[in-house]
């Protein structure tokens, strides 16, 4: 970081009465210098999942982020996701793999064996498999357990685990002891936290992880603030906030060598039917690729 940025950080991060001006200057420098990594959004308007993403689109974007970040999150193995680690590869980023699951076994299966092969080609630095499962209550403990016993009894030296809220690996001792690496979803913004004390929520969701995993490498696999869409609970989506939200994050990942996945890269439109107007504004990039600051 800057020393500019440096001077006006306190425990509660950049001073709230920063400009809109300096904020974006500072977001971009924060930017600039490089972040640990980031969360690829693959949709552009008018996709969702299920469908079938070129590898055209996905070079296009990854184009645009590889620039900025040493690792890459995908969240999926099939409909075009699995070109995401190998061209990631190509750019010289670092992966983490996502296999999606849910309550189709037959999706499932086609997920974890399209895991499996970009293992076998080397493509996978860190595998993460299902995402807010136990969450959406998709499978239960068990099946979930299935899956990740069976990829690290297949790669044992491909670090392994599965993505959730940061509390649940204290709710769920068997997944945080089949996890090799700790995967927790880090949202000041879902809980309803003003901006103001986000940084420091953030950073005891981070630490409520950390005493779970009880020794085992912690990754932040997901934190960010939209930047529009209004309001949940004492969290306001702004972009004020939004920018924030980024260079408090991106200045505690740095200083305190916090590995972190900021979610997220693009604007998807279609996150609108699940969260409501906030989910199409998470994107440092809008959703016709260009940068917010």
């Amino acid at each position: 970081m800057g020393k500019r940025t440096e001077r006006k950080l306190s425990l509660t991060g950049i001073s709230s009465d920063t400009s809109l001006e300096e904020l974006k200057d500072l977001a971009k420098e924060s930017l600039e210098e490089g972040i640990h990594g980031i969360c690829f959004s693959l949709y552009e308007d008018g996709q969702e999942p299920g469908d079938i993403i070129s590898e055209a689109q996905i070079r296009r974007r990854m184009e645009i982020l590889a620039p900025y970040t040493s690792w890459v999150r995908s969240f999926s193995c099939t409909e075009g996701n699995e070109l995401i680690p190998e061209i990631a590869k190509e750019y010289g980023l670092k992966t983490m793999v996502g296999a999606w699951l849910g309550p189709e076994k037959d999706k499932n299966e086609a997920e974890m064996n399209g895991l499996k092969e970009l293992a076998s080609k080397g493509l996978v630095d860190v595998a993460a498999i299902g995402n807010e499962v136990m969450y959406r209550k998709d499978l239960t403990e068990d099946e979930l357990l299935e899956h990740m016993y069976d990829f690290k009894r297949a790669f044992p030296a491909v670090q392994m685990g599965y993505v959730d809220a940061y509390y649940e690996f204290s709710h769920r001792p068997r997944i945080t002891e089949a996890s090799d690496v700790i995967l927790a979803n880090c949202y000041p913004f879902w809980e309803g936290c003003p901006i103001d004390y986000a940084l420091p929520y953030m950073k005891d969701m981070y630490h409520q992880a950390k005493a779970a995993g009880a020794g085992k490498r912690i990754i932040i696999t997901e934190t960010g603030w939209p930047s529009a869409g209004g309001k949940f609970e004492g969290s306001i989506a702004s972009e004020k906030n939004f920018l924030k939200y980024f260079i408090d994050a991106q200045h505690w990942s740095d200083s305190d060598k916090v590995e972190m996945f900021y979610f997220s890269s693009f604007d998807e439109s279609w996150k609108v039917g699940n969260e409501g107007d906030v989910g199409a504004y998470w994107g440092l990039w809008d959703k016709n690729e260009k940068l917010k600051f």
